[in-house]
């Protein structure tokens, strides 16, 4: 049979949604000597659209036309049949400029979506699916598309977000993007909402000493090593059991363990990283269940602080350095890696990251990351990745988990 004689058929059904539709269209089709080239489904309040694309010689596809049209009004749907002679041409996508796009509101403008809209359009791009992917305690909404590479789209969707006060995130799809992914936070006002360094200074009677010296890093007059040095020389002749009473004083970041329950259900690598100290830290980590922690340690002789740190600082170029080791270590590719932080002293891994995703964070964080969280429940950021509500709260139903939201 030569093309001449072939047609395509373009079928969209629309109504309310009820079991059996999609057997109904396709024991239709069956009846009549056509193939099946796509389909695409959605349900949204209760109301389905179902679209299929079928190919056939061309007195198969008018014969099929009228069939169609029977079972709309049978099952009271509206339907919508185009028809045109030859095979459907459709170009192939090219894998690597699919785009994934996470936007996230606790009340979303519609004229950001319409904005988002027109900067994929303007750019060559095409929406292929929208999605749902939460409803609370956020409004999260997933683009996915193709024809416009993430790097175009990046720059001017940080715009609306800042215009429009919602969340955006840019993510590449494809192949490369599916597996294992390496997840590495900072701790102090990202998984805790507490700064350990100021709990440990309240117990010392020393919080505005502390504060001072804070407050001349951030200024930029000392940096990280030697305002952690300044400060924890403060906390000389503390006794150790004070490292008991500030971990119980501490609170973990609504979200916190869904996160990392979440993460570690889909076999993801997560690692603490932090300026903090590790006597504080890792029973946090543990309970967490993350795969490594790396913070700094604080120097206890005979029961009692001596005001020094010993190992290895983590500071800024540091906790770069443990996002770098640790995907070695994993084997885990970098465009596959995610961090998450708050301050300056995350920029350099948030830079480095495959997504660096600013939570809560300082104008300067925000600014040196791919994406941002504005609203205070560190599980959002599995919205970023695409994970739905739905997916998290059926995997904890599974577990016998009760629906505890943002713990």
């Amino acid at each position: 049979m030569t093309g001449a004689n072939l047609a395509t058929m373009v079928v969209t059904l629309s109504g309310q949604d009820r079991p059996g539709v999609t057997r109904d269209l396709f024991s239709t089709c069956s009846h009549f000597h056509v193939l099946v080239r796509d389909i695409d489904q959605i349900v949204m309040k209760g109301r389905l659209i179902l679209a299929c694309s079928v190919e056939g010689a061309q007195a198969d596809i008018r014969a099929l036309q009228p069939a169609i049209s029977e079972l709309a009004q049978r099952l009271n749907m509206d339907a919508v049949i185009d028809v045109r002679p030859g095979l459907s041409a459709e170009d192939p996508v090219d894998a690597g400029t699919g785009f994934r796009i996470t936007m996230m509101a606790p009340d979303l403008d519609p004229q950001a979506v319409a904005d988002i809209a027109s900067h994929i359009a303007g750019g060559g791009g095409n929406i292929d699916r929208i999605r749902a992917i939460a409803r609370y305690p956020v409004t999260a909404i997933g683009f996915e598309g193709s024809g416009v590479h993430p790097d175009q789209l990046r720059r001017p969707l940080a715009s609306i977000s800042a215009e429009r006060n919602v969340d955006i995130a840019v993510q590449e799809t494809g192949l490369e993007s599916r597996g294992q992914y390496l997840v590495v936070m900072d701790v102090d006002s990202t998984v805790i909402q507490d700064e350990v360094i100021d709990l440990l200074a309240a117990e010392a009677g020393q919080q505005a000493a502390v504060a001072a010296v804070t407050e001349r890093a951030m200024a930029g007059e000392i940096d990280f090593s030697e305002s952690l040095h300044q400060r924890v020389a403060l906390l000389a002749g503390l006794p150790d059991s004070v490292l008991t009473v500030v971990r119980e004083r501490i609170q973990l970041t609504p979200g916190a363990r869904t996160l990392c329950r979440t993460l570690n259900r889909l076999g993801y690598r997560i690692a603490l990283v932090s300026g903090g100290f590790t006597q504080v830290i890792a029973p946090i980590a543990q309970e967490l269940g993350v795969a490594d922690l790396r913070a700094n340690t604080l120097e206890i002789e005979s029961g009692v602080l001596t005001g020094r740190v010993v190992g290895e600082i983590i500071d800024r170029p540091g906790k770069r350095k443990v996002l770098e080791d640790l995907a070695v270590r994993f084997g885990i590719p970098r465009r596959r890696t995610i961090a998450i932080g708050d301050g300056a002293n995350d920029i350099d891994m948030l830079e480095a990251a495959g997504l660096g995703v600013a939570f809560n964070a300082k104008p300067v964080a925000r600014a040196a990351a791919d994406a941002s969280v504005s609203v205070p429940f560190l599980d959002s950021v599995l919205y970023m990745m695409g994970i739905t509500r739905d997916e998290v709260e059926l995997a904890d139903a599974r577990d016998g988990i009760p629906a505890r939201p943002n713990l």
